[in-house]
């Protein structure tokens, strides 16, 4: 098979765009990877200085990597195939956008967009213009998920029950300063924007994909937050995901996630357990990327009695960000405009489970203010834009 480059413009040079940019320079050989290859060819920032100096720093000073002072003439370059957007939550919106319109493809850290109906809005654009789109969902590219995934799907442990998984991280909220984006509403801070994802990532995983669902969405959400007096973002947030048999879709799963983040305290360990009829997967902290989880098997017959406990232990060069990049390349090398494995539609449930879990509290967004409205029974939020 002949060998596929995807040429990359990196916008933004924060600490995510480095971790994502070390990555895609590992050798993909050193992962089982021969098929496609990483090259950055482009790095935008507010200004040349600082992205020569990114490219200086993680691109082992290049000289063929051009440096730029804005983010449009990334956009505008021909040695550039695919865009990844590493700017603060409230601007993926507008760069995404604007990446799409230019004709190329796009793959946006998450969250993805501040709500559904930005986020809709971003995949009509991309079909439009026929080019990929995708969420930086990176933990379902990642050696450990696919396992869990296959052991899921096999029904050894039966059909999964309960998910309860949480993603902390102590930030030391009350040393920031105001601007930072964890604080900052103009930048989408809080916990549920910037943390939730990962949590959510197993509960789609594992409920939402689930054979028995037949990809049916949750009957209902709930959420709570406490938000801190420091700026008004939520500083901890708990939401409940609960699917239900569908008569209409064939669905038989009935199942719910428990689900927090918080960004004044640590996670714990294990930071998933998925909890089955026949058994219960424990993974290990941090859910972002974990290297390790344990499979409980239940004595047939005695529910909760262990009758055997597996462990296992994933080791690869580079932190995990670069299985991501090998989907996307794949993707464009094939023609398609998503994934199978973090398509739209994941993306789309993802931003309705925080529309829903945030429900009455405002979520600052790029192109216009949330309206939250009291809506029908079902609790679905109408969305209306406000310039």
């Amino acid at each position: 098979m002949t060998l596929f480059t995807l040429r990359w413009g990196i916008i933004s040079t924060g600490w995510i765009a480095e971790q994502v940019v070390s990555d895609l320079l590992v050798d993909p050989t050193t992962r089982g990877t021969n098929d496609v290859v990483h090259k950055v060819t482009a790095v935008g920032s507010r200004s040349v200085a600082k992205a020569q100096k990114f490219i200086d720093d993680f691109v082992n000073g290049d000289k063929t990597v051009k440096a730029y002072g804005t983010y449009d003439e990334v956009y505008a370059d021909k040695n550039v195939d695919a865009i990844y957007i590493g700017t603060p939550h409230t601007h993926h919106y507008t760069n995404a956008l604007d990446a799409l319109k230019a004709k190329k493809h796009v793959l946006c850290e998450k969250p993805v967009t501040c709500n559904t109906a930005e986020l809709r809005s971003l995949i009509a654009t991309a079909k439009e213009n026929g080019v990929f789109f995708m969420e930086a969902l990176w933990t379902r590219f990642q050696p450990l998920a696919k396992e869990v995934k296959e052991l899921i799907d096999s029904g050894t442990l039966g059909l999964p029950v309960v998910v309860h998984a949480d993603f902390s991280v102590d930030f030391g909220i009350e040393k920031l300063p105001l601007t930072h984006r964890m604080l900052d509403p103009k930048l989408g801070g809080g916990a549920i924007l910037d943390l939730g994802p990962y949590p959510l990532i197993w509960t789609i995983l594992a409920l939402y994909e689930h054979p028995a669902n037949k990809r049916t969405k949750p009957s209902n959400v709930t959420g709570t937050m406490y938000k801190t007096p420091i700026t008004g973002v939520d500083c901890n947030t708990s939401y409940i995901v609960t699917f239900s048999p569908n008569s209409s879709t064939g669905s038989t799963l009935a199942a719910q996630a428990v689900l927090s983040c918080s960004m004044n305290v640590a996670s714990h360990n294990p930071g998933v357990t998925i909890r089955f009829e026949k058994g219960t997967i424990m993974i290990d902290a941090p859910v972002p990327c974990p290297l390790r989880y344990t499979v409980q098997y239940f004595q047939e017959g005695k529910p909760g009695e262990i009758a055997r406990e597996d462990t296992r232990t994933f080791e690869y060069v580079g932190s995990g960000w670069h299985f991501q990049a090998d989907e996307v390349a794949r993707c464009v090398r094939d023609g398609k405009l998503e994934s199978e494995l973090w398509s739209h539609d994941k993306s789309i449930l993802e931003m309705e489970v925080f529309d829903e879990a945030s429900f009455h509290d405002w979520v600052p967004c790029a192109s216009f203010d949330l309206i939250r409205i009291a809506g029908p029974p079902s609790g679905r939020i109408q969305i209306s834009r406000r310039y």
